[in-house]
C-alpha cells in the first residue's frame, strides 16, 4: 500500500519548496526569492513527528493563458492533486491575502481533496494580520508557521493526522509486512557499507570478503574516490544458508579541516550519501592506530542518519603479534571509549577482524544480518504497552510544582530506525532524565539495545474532538 500524498500549492515565491525541503529534511527542491524558479513537481519521503506521507511540490500557481510556461506550469499543479489526499495551501502571511490567493482557494474549495491553509513567514509579529485575514478563505484556522525556520511544522501533525493518519499506518504496516513476511526476518539483500578513515583497509576488507581483487588497493592514502557497491551472496557458515548482500565500499572520511581539495570533498560527501542509503554501517578502525576521535565523529553521524552501525577493528593480525594481554586490552579500551563517547547507544558490536587473513569476517557478517532485523523490529501495540504501563508504575512520571505530568500511551510510529511517539499532557515540563529512563527501557526491555532509536513527544489532544 502507498503513502498518503500530499500537494503543496500557493502562489509564486510563498514558500513552498522551502516547506518541501523541511518536510523531507533535505534541500532537495531549488530555492530562490526569484519567483518561478519551481517548473515541475518533485515528490519526496516526508514526516512530521512519526507521521509518514509523500510531500508533493509544485509550482507556483499564476493567472496566465494555458499556452504559456507559467500556464502550463500551472496545469502541471492542477494535474498534481488528482488522487492526492490533502493540500497544503500556502500563502504569505507577512504580505497577507492576494486575489490570486482568493483564486486559488475558489479552485481548491471544488476539487473534494481536504485542504489544510498554512499562514507561512509567520514568525515574530509581522504575519499576524495576514493569519486572521486568512479565515475568510473557508478552510478554518490557519497553521501558523515559518518554513524556513521550522516554527510551527510539528503543528502539522494535529492538522493532517485525521486526514491521512490510518492511511499512513496502513501503508506503513504494509511495508513491515512486506519486508519480513509474516513473522520472518527483513526480505532483500543486506545493504552493508564500510567506511572508516582513509587507509583502514575497507577496500581490502570487501576484496577479502569476495574472495577476489574487485576494487583498486595500495598503501597510498584515499585511492577510492567513489561509492562502490557489489552484490555478493554470503554463505552462513553455521546454516548452510545463501543470503544477499550489497557491500557498499566508500572514500575515507578525514578531519574536515584537512579536506581541502574539491575532489576530495565530493569525495566524502558521497560516502555521504553512501551511508544514507545502507540498513547496516560497519566502522572500520585500524588497530596499529586505535580509535580516534575522527572515528567517533563518523560513528556519530551513522547514528544521526539513524543507521545501524558495528565497529570493527581491522589489522588485527598485526595488533595480535604484541601479545595476548596488550591485544586484549586494545580491544577493551575501544569498546570503553566508545560507550564513553556513544551515549545515544549502548552495546555496539565490536569485533576485531583482518582483511589481510579472513578472521572474523563470517562472524560480522552475521553480526550485521542480526542488526538490521533489530534495526527493522516492529512490537506489538499491546506488549509495547504493557512494558509502558509496567515502567511507570515502576517509576512514575514527576509532578513539579505539585502539577502531574500525564504520560497516556506509546505508539511505534516507524521501523528503520525505530520510532515511537508518546501522547500525554505538560510534556514540556517533563525531565530530560526520565526521558532517558524510558529511552533505556525501550533499548534493554524491547532489544533495541545497540541501535538507535527515536523518541518523540506528542499532546494527547484528540485530533477528533469538536473543536467548536
Amino acid at each position: 500500500m502507498t503513502k498518503p500524498v500530499v500537494i503543496i500549492i500557493g502562489r509564486p515565491n510563498v514558500g513552498k519548496s522551502t516547506l518541501f525541503n523541511r518536510l523531507i529534511g533535505k534541500k532537495l527542491a531549488l530555492v530562490d526569492d526569484q519567483p518561478g524558479v519551481t517548473r515541475d513537481r518533485r515528490m519526496g519521503d516526508a514526516v512530521i513527528s512519526g507521521l509518514e506521507f509523500t510531500a508533493v511540490d509544485t509550482a507556483g500557481w499564476e493567472d496566465d493563458d494555458p499556452e504559456t510556461l507559467p500556464g502550463r506550469m500551472r496545469m502541471q499543479t492542477e494535474v498534481s492533486l488528482e488522487g492526492a489526499d490533502a493540500a497544503l495551501f500556502v500563502f504569505d502571511s507577512r504580505a497577507g491575502l492576494t486575489p490570486l490567493d482568493e483564486e486559488i482557494a475558489r479552485w481548491l474549495r471544488g476539487q473534494g481533496v481536504p485542504v489544510v491553509l498554512v499562514a507561512n513567514k509567520a514568525e515574530g509579529r509581522a504575519g499576524d494580520a495576514g493569519f486572521y485575514e486568512a479565515f475568510s478563505l473557508g478552510f478554518g484556522e490557519p497553521i501558523a508557521l515559518s518554513a524556513e525556520h521550522g516554527e510551527g511544522v510539528a503543528d502539522l501533525f494535529d492538522a493532517l493526522w485525521p486526514i491521512i493518519g490510518a492511511k499512513a499506518e496502513a501503508a506503513e504496516e504494509a511495508d513491515v509486512a512486506a519486508e519480513h513476511g509474516e513473522h520472518g526476518p527483513p526480505a532483500g539483500p543486506l545493504k552493508l557499507a564500510i567506511v572508516g578513515r582513509p587507509n583502514a583497509g575497507k577496500s581490502t576488507f570487501i576484496n577479502r570478503l569476495l574472495g577476489e581483487n574487485r576494487l583498486l588497493t595500495g598503501p597510498e592514502a584515499g585511492i577510492t574516490r567513489d561509492s562502490i557497491a557489489v552484490d555478493w551472496e554470503w554463505r552462513d557458515p553455521k546454516s548452510g544458508e545463501t543470503r544477499e548482500v550489497r557491500l557498499i565500499d566508500t572514500a575515507g572520511m578525514r578531519k574536515k579541516s584537512q579536506v581541502v581539495e574539491k575532489l576530495e570533498r565530493m569525495s566524502v560527501a558521497d560516502a555521504r550519501r553512501a551511508v544514507d542509503f545502507a540498513e547496516v554501517v560497519v566502522l572500520l578502525l585500524d588497530a596499529t592506530r586505535g580509535l580516534e576521535h575522527q572515528d567517533l565523529k563518523i560513528a556519530s553521524l551513522v547514528l544521526e542518519e539513524g543507521r545501524a552501525l558495528m565497529i570493527a577493528i581491522n589489522k588485527w593480525d598485526v595488533a595480535g603479534t604484541v601479545g595476548a594481554e596488550n591485544a586484549s586490552s586494545l580491544f577493551n579500551g575501544i569498546k570503553a571509549a566508545l560507550e564513553d563517547g556513544l551515549s545515544q547507544v549502548k552495546g555496539l558490536p565490536v569485533l576485531a577482524v583482518s582483511a589481510k587473513t579472513g578472521k572474523g569476517l563470517d562472524t560480522l557478517i552475521g553480526a550485521a544480518f542480526e542488526q538490521r532485523e533489530a534495526w527493522s523490529r516492529r512490537v506489538p501495540t499491546a506488549a509495547l504497552n504493557r512494558w509502558f504501563d509496567d515502567a511507570l508504575e515502576a517509576n512514575p512520571p514527576p509532578a513539579p510544582g505539585g502539577k502531574r505530568i500525564k504520560l497516556r500511551y506509546i505508539t511505534q510510529a516507524g521501523t528503520r530506525p525505530p520510532r515511537f511517539v508518546i501522547f500525554g499532557s505538560r510534556l514540556d515540563d517533563l525531565p530530560k532524565s526520565y526521558e532517558r529512563y524510558l529511552m533505556n527501557g525501550i533499548r534493554k526491555t524491547l532489544g533495541f539495545d545497540s541501535v538507535p532509536v527515536r523518541i518523540m513527544m506528542r499532546s494527547a489532544k484528540n485530533p477528533f474532538a469538536d473543536k467548536s
